[in-house]
């Protein structure tokens, strides 16, 4: 199952991200090495967020990483959601459907 870990960030977030991002990319690439984290970045132009792709069996390994994130524990993050995701089109998928 793919489950969607969506950010929402302060409106320093530029400015205060220096300072947390080697950590924060460090568990990130940890996660992406596992496996868990397929895809991740940040959202719009001027930045609004983030999005991260996990693949997982249950909700527990994004909010996991939300939970252990310095951006989260630093506040950058202002509110942060986990979503599952269908996904159905892709080589990716995981539960692919093909119309007919």
């Amino acid at each position: 199952m793919h489950y969607l870990l969506i950010y929402e960030l302060t409106p320093d977030y530029l400015a205060r991200r220096p300072q947390f991002r080697g950590a924060h990319l460090t568990l990130a690439w940890q996660a992406a090495e596992r496996g868990e984290l397929l895809l991740a970045g940040a959202v719009g132009d001027p930045i609004e967020g983030a999005i991260l792709l996990f693949s997982a069996d249950s909700t527990a390994i994004p909010e996991a990483f939300a939970q252990a994130d310095p951006y989260v524990l630093n506040g950058l993050v202002t509110r942060w959601r986990v979503a599952p995701w269908r996904t159905v089109v892709g080589d990716q998928a995981a539960n692919p459907t093909r119309g007919g």
